[in-house]
């Protein structure tokens, strides 16, 4: 697998992007994800968007932070928001969404952000499992859908241990 930093926009990114909602819209019996995201909030240094793709060269996982500071959604000052985490089906179970992770929490530690967030649903334990078993716990509701019952919050500090072993921007 090769994961490289794209575009939110970029063609790959809009297919996975598709079929995640999808995948939302299926698990909630709704439209999918409505959170307002502009191709630019994930422009380096205040954001990064990666793709992961198998040996076919074929888009397989995707996964993206953005910058978030104080304000009325409940976030904090040196908040990096993880946006997007998706990997298909049959790329599931290869560590690719650990790996994605890792690599967004590096980079978002070598930008300045000291506290790694993300909004998940009580409709997909997975996601739940794998944030947990990567040291975030559940933290108050913040976001768009800070205000729905399904929605769990959770967040992680970041510190010099996300860069160790890592790198700075993966290439």
């Amino acid at each position: 697998m090769i994961i490289q930093p794209r575009p939110f926009d970029h063609p790959d990114a809009v297919k996975l992007n598709d079929q995640v909602q999808l995948e939302y819209a299926e698990r909630y019996g709704d439209e999918g994800d409505l959170t307002p995201l502009d191709p630019t909030m994930f422009d380096p240094p205040r954001g990064l968007y990666l793709l992961a793709y198998d040996e076919q060269d074929r888009p397989v996982a995707t996964g993206g932070w953005r910058t978030q500071d104080a304000n009325g959604e409940g976030y904090s000052d040196g908040d990096a928001e993880i946006k997007r985490m998706f990997v298909i089906p049959e790329g599931r179970n290869r560590g690719l969404a650990r790996r994605i992770l890792a690599a967004l929490e590096a980079d978002a530690t070598a930008a300045g952000r000291t506290r790694m967030v993300l909004e998940t649903g009580d409709q997909q334990p997975e996601a739940v499992a794998l944030y947990t078993s990567c040291g975030y716990e559940v933290c108050p509701k913040f976001g768009y859908y800070r205000e729905y019952e399904s929605s769990i919050c959770m967040a992680k500090p970041l510190g010099q241990e996300a860069l160790s072993g890592l790198g700075a921007r993966p290439s």
